[in-house]
């Protein structure tokens, strides 16, 4: 087990690469790409910026592939690879306002933490490297990757484990504002959208005609009354309603968008079962037709908390000087090598908050440690796969 500050290399060897971290490049970095909209299924403006930062810093094997993730490489000896990923997309669509605002510590933006920080930290990765020039046990693989929020349905992390599946010796996903937390376990996702269609007309001359619009919040309604497990924990979201064509028309058509969310893969697919269940028990009566279609699939997954790779990030934590590391699930790009029974863990670099919201913030002050931390854990999971309990 990698115990409280001992780690299978001497971190000695990592003093002047760790002094060599500039948190000013950093921050800079991030507000630079942050300033870059990357909605889901649009990010290929930022995909340029980062192969043109990726190729400024003298990697090798830079490219971008069909799907629009951005690879590029760092050539080391015979050990097998390591994957780090970070993703380059955002919850925000292409008109939102990307102003941001520094007040000391705390900056604040739209996507700042999540995850234009995490960008910044993978480019930061690259540079430490190649300034110490540091000869790694086996080749280290860096990526920015497309399709992580939303209905992207983690689409550029499957293709990246496509390249590499098992054959990496571990794959670290960064998060920018997830600092302290070692996300080891993948809570599942199954999502959803329901459609609803009939003929719709004229709210006053047709009244009484069937309305999708009405059909579709019955619908809901009865999804609201599902009795969920609270432990294991299943939720249950309709993130989104759309439809209708004015305040005056029956509506002839509608969405609603579905979410459910647990770690337990058999309470998950319970909860999508009662789901369609439901929707299928609609009155035809209605004169509504109501469809669904499977619109992602995040799957469930884990590696022991007792796994080298997650007490390596812990214990990189304690030497950084963070005495609160916390093992926890949550649902990242890390789920796709996770369900896939292969060694991953999704690491942060600073505090912060509202993530998903216009006004989401960092706290750099423990950036510098959080980069500490990254180094040491991605030199480490070299040899991950060939430790007896991975």
């Amino acid at each position: 087990m990698y115990e409280a500050l001992t780690f299978p290399f001497d971190p000695a060897e990592l003093t002047a690469s760790l002094a060599a971290m500039d948190c000013s490049t950093v921050v800079a970095d991030a507000i630079a790409l942050q300033q870059i909209a990357a909605p889901t299924f649009s990010e290929a403006p930022r995909a340029a910026e980062m192969f043109k930062r990726f190729s400024a810093l003298g990697l090798a094997n830079v490219s971008i592939d069909a799907l629009g993730n951005v690879l590029a490489h760092l050539p080391g000896a015979s050990a097998a690879p390591v994957l780090v990923t970070a993703h380059l997309d955002t919850v925000f669509d292409g008109t939102t306002d990307l102003h941001v605002q520094q007040d000391g510590c705390r900056i604040t933006g739209p996507g700042i933490g999540d995850n234009a920080l995490g960008l910044a930290g993978l480019l930061q990765l690259a540079r430490v490297l190649k300034t110490a020039n540091m000869q790694l046990p086996g080749d280290l693989w860096l990526a920015a990757n497309v399709g992580e929020e939303g209905l992207g349905d983690l689409r550029g992390m499957r293709q990246l484990h496509a390249y590499f599946g098992k054959q990496a010796s571990a794959t670290i996903v960064i998060e920018g504002a997830a600092y302290g937390r070692v996300i080891h376990r993948a809570v599942g996702a199954r999502r959803f959208r329901i459609s609803a269609q009939t003929a719709g007309g004229h709210s006053w001359n047709d009244a009484g005609l069937p309305s999708a619009i009405h059909e579709l919040v019955r619908c809901a309604g009865q999804l609201l009354q599902l009795r969920l497990s609270s432990e294991p924990r299943v939720t249950l979201n309709i993130g989104r309603i759309s439809g209708g064509t004015s305040i005056n028309t029956i509506a002839g058509s509608a969405q609603l968008e579905l979410d459910l969310r647990s770690e337990d893969s058999a309470l998950l697919e319970n909860a999508a079962v009662q789901a369609k269940a439901i929707m299928a028990r609609m009155p035809a009566s209605s004169g509504v037709q109501l469809t669904c279609e499977d619109c992602g699939n995040r799957p469930t997954g884990a590696i022991a908390a007792q796994h080298p790779l997650p007490q390596l990030a812990l214990a990189a934590l304690k030497h950084v000087g963070h005495t609160g590391g916390e093992l926890c699930a949550s649902s990242t790009d890390a789920n796709i090598p996770l369900g896939a029974g292969c060694a991953a863990v999704c690491i942060g670099l600073c505090s912060g908050g509202n993530a998903h919201r216009t006004d989401e913030f960092i706290d750099i002050t423990a950036l510098a440690a959080g980069l500490r931390q990254l180094l040491l854990v991605v030199r480490g999971a070299f040899g991950i796969r060939a430790h007896p309990s991975a």
